[in-house]
């Protein structure tokens, strides 16, 4: 399956393609991870295919997945801009969020030994720390700069506001957060921001945790611990309202001529062209589907039509439940 060209954008001073590769279910998430050997095997093939970006994060299975994307890296670390994240700690105490100075250098010290490499291309403070000043947290990945152990910082769900005082203190490379048509939190006040200060939106979950890839039927189905049992959009009370806008919308897929997966891509890189999306997947054909289409985009007539169907108003349910959702700052709807 051939690669279709797509136009680079910038992140971090790199100039990239716009689709990347989230690393996180190959360790933890939804359902089952695939074994070592079949995450390497998937990690090579995205490689091979021109996949030039990948994240990954210190919480994806309690540091596993670091050490497997490090593994797949070897004799291919120059062929990948690599992204990892830092700030969710989960151990005997629990879980919770820490971004202060000291914590900011242990993490990325364990994160450069379990990836195996020198030097982290962007590393993000996975959520806001309301304990520490956002500048004091950002000054501290700076000195990281200076040392070489990173090369540009990014934040992950936070609000404009929390971007403008960070951005001050030092340039922000990229804010990491959930957008496609059944999110879209960011277009509240983070997307401009983030275009007008020069810094990239990276969209997690781009195809909406599988739901616009034609992923899902059927959320009882899902493993124990996946992820998604528990936010409110896949319960038993929502889930039939939002699977009628799946249907629909893969029926607007089929008449573009593109797969569900690709117009939903389509549609986030369409948003702005300091946009830049990272699905994740344990499937090579999928991995494959992803980036056929790279170059692709819908026309403005489609662009509506998914704007009308799929939007804050129309999903049922919110994002996450309220424990989770007092960890993000992205700007919440009225």
């Amino acid at each position: 399956m051939m690669q279709a060209v797509a136009v680079e954008r910038n992140l971090g001073g790199t100039s990239l393609p716009p689709i990347g590769l989230g690393c996180m279910c190959l360790s933890w998430a939804y359902g089952l991870p695939p074994s070592t050997e079949e995450g390497i095997a998937l990690l090579h093939r995205a490689i091979d295919l021109g996949y030039r970006h990948l994240d990954t994060a210190r919480l994806y299975g309690l540091g596993r997945n670091e050490i497997l994307v490090g593994q797949a890296l070897k004799g291919k670390r120059d062929k990948v801009y690599l992204a990892s994240k830092m700030g969710i700690i989960v151990d005997d105490a629990g879980r919770r969020i820490d971004c202060k100075p000291e914590t900011i250098r242990a993490e990325v010290e364990k994160s450069l030994t379990a990836l195996e490499v020198d030097h982290i291309d962007l590393y993000y403070m996975h959520r806001r720390d309301f304990t520490v000043p956002i500048e004091e947290s950002v000054g501290a990945m700076a000195d990281l700069i200076a040392e070489g152990k990173i090369g540009a910082i990014g934040l992950s769900e936070m609000s404009a506001q929390t971007l403008e005082k960070a951005a001050a203190t030092h340039p922000i490379a990229a804010m990491q957060t959930e957008y496609s048509p059944w999110t879209r939190n960011v277009e509240i006040a983070v997307l401009e921001a983030t275009k007008r200060l020069g810094t990239a939106l990276v969209a997690f979950s781009p195809v909406a945790r599988g739901v616009l890839a034609n992923g899902l039927r059927d959320p009882a189905l899902l493993a124990e611990k996946d992820i998604r049992r528990p936010m409110p959009r896949f319960s038993a009370f929502n889930w039939p309202k939002n699977l009628a806008l799946v249907d629909a919308f893969n029926v607007l897929a089929e008449e573009a001529g593109v797969t569900p997966a690709q117009l939903s891509l389509g549609w986030v890189l369409s948003r702005g062209e300091h946009v830049h999306v990272i699905p994740g997947t344990t499937s090579i054909a999928h991995l494959e589907e992803n980036v056929t289409r790279a170059d692709w985009r819908p026309d403005a007539d489609l662009a509506a039509k998914v704007d009308a169907l799929i939007n804050q108003q129309t999903v049922a349910g919110g994002r996450y439940d309220a424990v989770t959702q007092r960890t993000i700052e992205t700007e919440e709807f009225a």
